[in-house]
């Protein structure tokens, strides 16, 4: 009994079917990657939301930190900054520029280590990088107005 040798039409399907899982493999790594850096790109935003809250609160109210932290975590309500703020992860800087009086400027700065174990993403960047979180930070600095200077 004779084998039939393969017909060129059912080889290139199997190739088509090997190329297409293959190539959709790589696809879903960009795709979970831009994902990845639009929430990312959203916790930045978000911080930077936060930021601007305190240091308004700060240039009206300079030499109340614990209400300038309290303002930074309320931000964006019972959500992400303030899920970060209890956890830890999110750091709350207060300087001034000068005195804490009208005229000076009052700098509200933000950090959070933004972790990037998340399927192989982490694995992708830490040789890169050196470490397996992106550290991102808002600033935002404003005039105080009150009170007076003596």
């Amino acid at each position: 009994m004779k084998t039939q040798p393969c017909s060129p039409l059912s080889s290139s399907r199997g190739q088509s079917l090997v190329e297409f899982a293959i190539s959709l493999t790589f696809i879903l790594i960009l795709l979970a990657g831009a994902v990845y850096f639009g929430i990312g790109l959203f916790y930045y935003v978000a911080m930077r939301d936060a930021a601007q809250e305190g240091a308004l609160f700060g240039s009206m109210n300079p030499d109340n930190l614990g209400g300038i932290q309290t303002r930074v975590a309320d931000a964006s309500g019972p959500g992400l900054i303030r899920d970060l703020f209890d956890a830890g992860e999110l750091t709350v800087d207060v300087t001034y520029s000068g005195a804490h009086c009208e005229g000076n400027g009052i700098t509200v700065t933000l950090q959070h280590d933004y972790s990037l174990n998340w399927l192989p993403i982490g694995a992708f960047i830490e040789p890169f990088i050196g470490r397996d979180f992106i550290r991102l930070r808002a600033s935002v600095t404003d005039t105080i107005l009150t009170p007076p200077c003596p």
